[in-house]
């Protein structure tokens, strides 16, 4: 009963906002506003406010790093794998980097935030801050490298290649919110109550936001093109990188927030990021689209069975 009262609010939220679309109480394009609001406003909020506030457990992000890029990275190369073998063209090894991000970029942001906070409360914070760090600029970073190597068109430096990443980065709201979070707290000031109040407030928008806007956004995938590629995406990210987070996590003797951070996050449904990759080099987008779709839905069956294991470990 717990985790139905963990998951089901949450998978209520995207239902809502893909219902809102399909009887037409607002337009397909509100996912727009809503989630410039989320994540540009609301959800930095939140993020500086529990790091501010909260305790977080003393582990060394190195581990927690290990653990989840660990699953990550054997997640890639396994994907890189089984996209060989697919293939029917050899050559197109563009397509198994699109592959790759598809089954290895969870939509750690719009659900997993969500979820993890309500499963495992603001102790999540800064394991969690830690993970959402680095994971965006370092999956773009590495699916663009890729594809310059596999495609050979590389025309010119890697710091070309790489300084876009950089400053799109120095610019999100998420990263700002997390980075302004940690100088603040470092300072030792707390908050104001009534400034503490006020962002709490705002925060508390944040997380409904984001569910809403996702199931708006959903109404745009559909489950279409090759049907195999969607399956065996959806398996790798539901399936095989929670379970290799959850053994790496295990192995590095991890506090069991932390775990549950890291396997949670590894649990997540592929994303939106992984759809604007393959639509950027025109790879897999009918595919990459059906695993959003697919994913989202079957995560409502995967995730709850990944809450419980999380809750057996703490």
């Amino acid at each position: 009963m717990a985790t139905v009262l963990i998951v089901a609010p949450v998978f209520a939220l995207i239902a809502a906002g893909y219902a809102s679309v399909l009887f037409r109480f607002v337009s397909g394009g509100a996912h727009k506003g809503i989630s410039e609001f989320a994540f540009s406003i609301s959800i930095p909020a939140l993020l500086f406010r529990t790091i501010v506030v909260s305790e977080f457990p003393d582990v060394s992000p190195w581990r927690m790093w290990g653990a989840y890029y660990g699953a990550l990275a054997l997640t890639w190369v396994a994907a890189l794998m089984i996209s060989a073998v697919m293939r029917e063209r050899r050559e197109d090894r563009e397509d198994g980097v699109v592959f790759a991000i598809g089954s290895v970029y969870g939509n750690i942001v719009m659900l997993g935030i969500p979820l993890v906070l309500s499963a495992l409360g603001n102790e999540a914070a800064g394991p969690m801050s830690l993970i959402l760090s680095v994971n965006t600029p370092l999956l773009w970073l590495c699916g663009i490298l890729q594809m310059e190597l596999v495609s050979r068109k590389r025309t010119g430096s890697a710091l070309a290649v790489i300084r876009p990443v950089l400053a799109d980065l120095a610019r999100n709201p998420l990263m700002l919110g997390i980075g302004f979070g940690v100088a603040w707290r470092f300072t030792g000031l707390g908050l104001n109550p009534v400034v503490d109040k006020t962002i709490e407030l705002l925060a508390q928008a944040g997380s409904p936001a984001a569910l809403i806007a996702l199931g708006i956004n959903l109404f745009r995938f559909e489950v279409k093109g090759e049907m195999p590629s969607v399956v065996a995406m959806s398996t790798l990210k539901l399936l095989a990188m929670p379970a290799i987070a959850f053994v790496l996590a295990k192995l590095l003797n991890l506090p069991p927030v932390v775990t549950g951070v890291v396997v949670l996050f590894a649990a997540m449904p592929t994303g939106a990021n992984a759809y604007i990759f393959a639509v950027q080099y025109q790879r897999l987008v009918n595919p990459v689209s059906g695993a959003v779709a697919l994913g989202t839905l079957l995560a409502a069956v995967t995730l709850p069975v990944v809450v419980m294991v999380v809750a057996g470990v703490r």
